[in-house]
C-alpha cells in the first residue's frame, strides 16, 4: 500500500520567461515568495544570501547561472562571449565554499564548453541551458533513486530525527533525508519525524517543519539541544541527514550542529544514516580536515531579523558546517546502494561501479 502524501509538489528551481526563479528560504514559512535571476551574478547573490541553499540545489542553480549568462551573452562575438562567461564561472565559484556540488555542477558546464569549441556563441548558449535542465531533472532521478535504496532501512513505525533541510527545498525536488523519509512513507510505512530547530538559521524548523506539514507526514519540532533527552529516554530510532560536502575516506561535512547528533547517536546506539548522491562525494580530498568551512555573518547568531537578542559587544563565531568522522557514520545513501561503514575502499569501489543501463 502506497502513500501518495508523500509526493512532493515544491519546486525549488524553476525555468520561467528566460530566467531562473527561486523560491525565497529565508522567509519561508510566513509566505512563499520567488526570485527571480537573469544572470550569473544574480545567482551567486542568491546562493550567498541563502535565497537557495543545499549542496544540490545550489548545483542546479549553478548550472543555470552560466546558462543564464551565456544567453545574455549570445549574440556577442566569440572573444566577448569567452570572457563572459570565464566571468560568470569565476563568480559563482566564490558563492559559497563548502557545497562541493557547485564546483561538480560548474566543471560539468565547463566540459560542455571545451567539448563544444566549434559551436557559436548562440548554439552553444542553447546547449548550456539544455545541460542545465537535465542537471535538474538528474537530480530528481537521484534523489528517487536514494530514496528508494534508504527507504529499506527505516522500520515501519519508526522515528526518524534529521538535522536541517535535506528535502525537496534543499535539492531539485524529492530531497536526500527527507527524499528517504518520503520514500518510505510512499512504501506505506509510518514514519515519523522529528526535526531539530537548527540554530541559527533555523532551516529545520522553517524548512524541514513546513515540508513535512504540507505533505501530512507526521513531524514534532524540537530545539537542538533537546535531541541528546530524547534520545536516552528511547524516542528516537534512526538518525538522516543529508550532506554538503563527503571526503573520499568518508568524513561527512554538513549543517553546524551535525557532529554533534552524530556523537549522541553513537552513544545511544542509534543509526546514523547520511542520504548523499554521488556528486557529494569529493575523492580530492582525502579528509574531512581539508573541507573548507564556510564562516557566515555574525548577525545570524545575535538575532533574527529585526529582532537581536544577544548582547552588543559579543564575539561571535558562526561556522556553517561541522564535519562528522567517518566512523560515526553508520551508512552513505546513495543512488547507487548504501555503503555501511564507509571508508575510502568502499566509497572508491561505488563510484568506480559503472551506473546501471
Amino acid at each position: 500500500m502506497t502513500n501518495p502524501k508523500a509526493q512532493t509538489t515544491v519546486e525549488t528551481l524553476r525555468w520561467r520567461s528566460e530566467r531562473l526563479e527561486l523560491i525565497d528560504q529565508r522567509v519561508l514559512p510566513a509566505k512563499i515568495e520567488c526570485v527571480a535571476c537573469d544572470s550569473a551574478a544574480s545567482v551567486a547573490q542568491a546562493i550567498r544570501d541563502m535565497v537557495v541553499r543545499g549542496a544540490p540545489a545550489i548545483g542546479c542553480a549553478a548550472a543555470y547561472g552560466v546558462a543564464l549568462e551565456a544567453l545574455r551573452h549570445r549574440d556577442a562575438g566569440v572573444e566577448p562571449f569567452r570572457a563572459a562567461m570565464a566571468q560568470a564561472f569565476e563568480v559563482l565559484a566564490a558563492s559559497r565554499p563548502t557545497a562541493v556540488n557547485l564546483f561538480w555542477a560548474l566543471a560539468r558546464m565547463r566540459s560542455l564548453i571545451r567539448q563544444s569549441a566549434e559551436l557559436l556563441p548562440p548554439e552553444l548558449a542553447d546547449a548550456l541551458l539544455a545541460l542545465a535542465h537535465e542537471i535538474l531533472a538528474e537530480d530528481v532521478r537521484i534523489n528517487r533513486a536514494m530514496g528508494a535504496h534508504g527507504a529499506a532501512l527505516l522500520a515501519d513505525g519508526a522515528r526518524v530525527l534529521t538535522h536541517c533541510n535535506a528535502g525537496a527545498l534543499a535539492t531539485g525536488g524529492h530531497g536526500t533525508a527527507l527524499g528517504v523519509i518520503r520514500s518510505a512513507v510512499e512504501a506505506g510505512k509510518r514514519i515519523q519525524v522529528i526535526a531539530d530547530e537548527t540554530r541559527p538559521f533555523l532551516q529545520g524548523a522553517r524548512l524541514t517543519a513546513w515540508e513535512m506539514v504540507q505533505e501530512q507526514i507526521p513531524v514534532t519540532l524540537i530545539t537542538d539541544n533537546m535531541a541528546g533527552f530524547l534520545m536516552s529516554l528511547g524516542e528516537v530510532d534512526a538518525v538522516i541527514v543529508g550532506a554538503d560536502r563527503v571526503a573520499a575516506n568518508g568524513d561527512v561535512a554538513n549543517k553546524i550542529g551535525t557532529y554533534m547528533v552524530a556523537v549522541l547517536a553513537r552513544r545511544h546506539g542509534i543509526p546514523f544514516y547520511v542520504a548523499c548522491p554521488l556528486s557529494t562525494i569529493d575523492l580530492t580530498i582525502a579528509d574531512g580536515g581539508a573541507i573548507p568551512i564556510e564562516e557566515r555573518a555574525a548577525a545570524e547568531v545575535t538575532g533574527f531579523r529585526e529582532c537581536q537578542w544577544a548582547a552588543h559587544g559579543a564575539k561571535v563565531r558562526n561556522p556553517a558546517f561541522d564535519v562528522t568522522p567517518a566512523d560515526l557514520v553508520t551508512a552513505l545513501i546513495t543512488e547507487r546502494g548504501v555503503i555501511h561503514r564507509p571508508d575510502t575502499h568502499a566509497i572508491t569501489a561505488l563510484m568506480a561501479e559503472r551506473p546501471a543501463a
